[in-house]
């Protein structure tokens, strides 16, 4: 009985850092969607048009690509509570500056937000995989949920903001997220310190680029993308096929959250499989049930489609965590938030190039062709991930 009750002291102790960094995540899947899905509101408060929008949200996502990266080279470096800290500092010193500049500075404020969501959320990442050495999966699988809780709730948290009081007040929302991040933060416990770390001094760009040269990631940061590929696809351009069928918002609302929760939901359990399993063979199922869903949301109607849109969330949800615990388990010593940083940035860029194509593809030939193009295009990159044979190999090695 007590060495029962000392083990359930000791996952307490385990994951509470990983609930915490969850929660520190979820600082930046908030603050840049409680003021995206809102940006109509500031378009018509200070004049601006349709573009000034997509400058506003691009400008956010801008600053994740350039700064993820470095965030986790200086992490590496410095030292990665401090860097998460020093983060999470400039988020919320960005968002209080909106109320007190120029509402037309917009663009460098979320330019900002972005910067500072960058480095707490690649290092956060990064540290989820210190925390848990053995257990990286299940580890992975709880720091996303709560991460993608975000995305959830910032849309009806944002729009009674703005029912209720203004614009200006999504920033002092964010801020204060932001603070009770930093102040539950400074109590987490610092991770063991890799002693090749903080050989030498100051950071070199050959350092930093190795993450992106290391050969064993490469397809990894592939898989990467083409996940975020599909999840800006299911949440950008899933309504849109719900809207050609002629359903109306309710439907439409239904289904998202259905999605919305398939995704979140599953990855814990991802997680724990991934553990038990293998990341590598959990990612390249998981994969093939995303690409062969966005092929078949062509086709699907009715219930048929809500039971593909179901699959389609627990395939990217399942890859997005998995990724995350195979990269960090195959990161060199001493570049462990270089290393998440990088797959960071390559998430942004997913992110953004899944409806970029998808739009431009359907703009030509059609939403039916734009989305069997973009899921068989999805699963060509199945063969860059190996065969059943290094499939085996990996099961072998664990």
């Amino acid at each position: 009985m007590e060495s029962h009750r000392q083990t359930e002291d000791q996952n307490v102790v385990r994951r509470w850092p990983i609930i915490l960094l969850g929660f520190v995540a979820f600082v930046t899947s908030f603050g840049a969607h409680v003021v995206a899905v809102n940006l109509p509101a500031y378009a018509s408060q200070v004049g601006a048009g349709v573009a000034v929008i997509g400058i506003l949200i691009a400008a956010y996502d801008a600053a994740e690509v350039l700064v993820k990266p470095l965030s986790g080279a200086f992490a590496d470096r410095l030292g990665m509570k401090q860097t998460m800290l020093a983060g999470i500092a400039v988020f919320v010193l960005a968002s209080l500056a909106y109320l007190v500049v120029d509402p037309r500075l917009l663009v460098v404020i979320r330019f900002l937000q972005g910067a500072g969501a960058a480095a707490l959320s690649a290092v956060s990442a990064a540290l989820v995989g210190a925390f848990s050495q053995g257990r990286r999966g299940r580890a992975y699988g709880i720091y996303n949920s709560i991460k993608g809780a975000g995305y959830v709730v910032s849309p009806i948290v944002g729009g009674a903001i703005i029912l209720q009081s203004s614009f200006s007040m999504l920033f002092v929302a964010s801020a204060g997220i932001g603070a009770l991040a930093f102040l539950l933060s400074a109590f987490l416990p610092k991770p063991k310190e890799d002693p090749e770390v903080r050989r030498g001094n100051g950071l070199r760009l050959q350092g930093l680029l190795s993450v992106f040269r290391q050969a064993t990631l490469w397809p990894w940061y592939v898989v990467t993308v083409v996940n975020m590929f599909f999840v800006g696809i299911l949440f950008g351009f899933l309504p849109v096929r719900v809207h050609a069928l002629g359903y109306g918002p309710l439907t439409n609302g239904i289904l998202l959250t259905a999605v919305s929760a398939s995704y979140l939901l599953v990855q814990p359990f991802a997680g724990a499989l991934a553990d038990r399993v293998s990341p590598g063979l959990t990612i390249r199922i998981s994969l093939l049930i995303a690409g062969v869903a966005v092929i078949l949301f062509s086709f699907a109607t009715g219930w048929l489609l809500f039971a593909v849109a179901i699959l389609a969330g627990i395939g990217v949800g399942t890859v997005w965590t998995n990724t995350d615990a195979l990269i960090s388990q195959r990161a060199l010593s001493g570049k462990l938030g270089a290393t998440m940083g990088a797959a960071g940035t390559f998430k942004e860029i997913g992110d953004m190039l899944g409806p970029l194509l998808i739009g431009v593809v359907s703009q030509a030939f059609g939403l039916t062709i734009g989305f069997v193009t973009c899921g068989v295009l999805g699963l060509l990159s199945l063969a860059l991930i190996g065969t059943q044979r290094e499939i085996d190999r990996e099961m072998m090695s664990r």
